[in-house]
């Protein structure tokens, strides 16, 4: 009752504005030293980050009051990764194959190079902003968007549908090569020919799409029923929840998504898809995201955005099959319940002297 509440709050017309006082509430509750209330300011980020993105990229996001309540909060999410990274910036380890390792041995005998740096950059330091302009915007919800990472194991389960159901809107899900993936070994069958690489499937007729582009004809051919129609056939192909789908255009507008953005979304999607503990709902609708962001990326021609969202869509569906491929397996087993079963005798050891 109580996000339902806060939900419809964020989401009305005048909200985000800086005299919103829920804006000022999650403000002040997020500099508590409180961690669980610190938690549950982050739990409402999709919402405010989400609002906030589809308001602003809107034609008419003129007719807004204001979007500084919004800023105010991020800014005060922003600012606490700022103090904790300390001016240093994220690096990973990268492993170098060519030295030895736990795990194998090098097929030649590296040189011994120590000056060879295996590290890369994943965030550089962040800077301190005291406004949200706009060409920082990105990185500021970014990194907003990774606070919540950190603590999405304890993100209930309606924070993270908002924010997949966000992430399918920021992509654009009127474009039906969303599910080209999932259609490659069916376009290879068609063909006939091993070395298509599904160019047909991905520009065909009904997608809207020629050569690259969408079609001046095909911006008004989709309506949204259509569009739903379509995302739940495909769903369904893949037994995930209808209900998911059909919830897709409720939420969030098409935005620009440069990969200091889309990075930490697709690490939210890579967990909320996974997860061990999330619910089958979240894993349909992260899947239905992925699909989405990975259409958008493929036109976008990002390589870093389309590497990531096309393993994670290969490890579903291959999680997927699995998962029916077990299902099969135990509804085929035969079962013997007229069959009475035998007490088992407990077993005796023996032991010498």
């Amino acid at each position: 009752a109580a996000y339902s509440l806060i939900s419809s709050a964020l989401s009305s017309p005048t909200s985000g504005s800086g005299s919103d006082p829920l804006c000022q509430w999650l403000y002040e509750t997020f500099q508590s030293s409180d961690p669980h209330l610190r938690l549950l300011v982050l739990s409402f980020l999709p919402l405010l980050s989400g609002t906030y993105l589809s308001r602003i990229h809107t034609s008419d996001s003129s007719s807004f009051p204001s979007f500084s309540g919004f800023e105010a909060v991020l800014l005060a999410v922003y600012s606490s990764e700022v103090k904790s990274r300390s001016g240093k910036p994220l690096l990973v380890q990268i492993p170098d194959l060519s030295q030895p390792s736990l795990y194998h041995a090098p097929r030649n005998k590296p040189a011994d190079d120590r000056s060879r740096q295996s590290v890369g950059l994943l965030s550089p330091p962040l800077e301190p902003h005291l406004a949200v302009k706009s060409t920082k915007r990105a990185v500021i919800v970014g990194t907003a968007l990774d606070c919540y990472y950190k603590q999405v194991s304890q993100m209930p389960a309606w924070s993270k549908l908002d924010f997949c159901t966000f992430a399918a809107a920021w992509a654009g899900q009127d474009c039906p090569c969303r599910t080209k993936l999932d259609g490659d070994d069916l376009d290879h069958h068609e063909s006939g020919n091993g070395n298509s690489n599904g160019h047909d499937h991905f520009f065909r007729k009904d997608s809207g799409f020629s050569n690259g582009t969408r079609s001046r004809d095909g911006d008004d051919v989709g309506t949204e029923d259509d569009v739903i129609k379509d995302v739940v056939v495909e769903m369904d192909n893949l037994g995930i929840n209808k209900e998911d789908a059909e919830n897709l255009e409720k939420k969030g507008v098409r935005i620009p998504l440069p990969w200091e953005l889309l990075r930490p979304v697709v690490k939210i999607l890579g967990h909320c898809l996974f997860g061990p503990s999330n619910s089958q709902d979240e894993k349909d609708a992260a899947s239905i995201a992925i699909r989405c962001l990975y259409a958008r990326a493929s036109h976008d021609l990002a390589p870093q955005a389309i590497l990531a969202l096309q393993s994670l869509i290969r490890l579903d569906k291959s999680a997927r099959a699995a998962a029916k491929a077990a299902a099969t397996v135990v509804a085929n087993a035969p079962s013997n319940a007229n069959t009475p079963s035998k007490a088992k005798k407990p077993e005796i050891l023996l032991v010498s002297k």
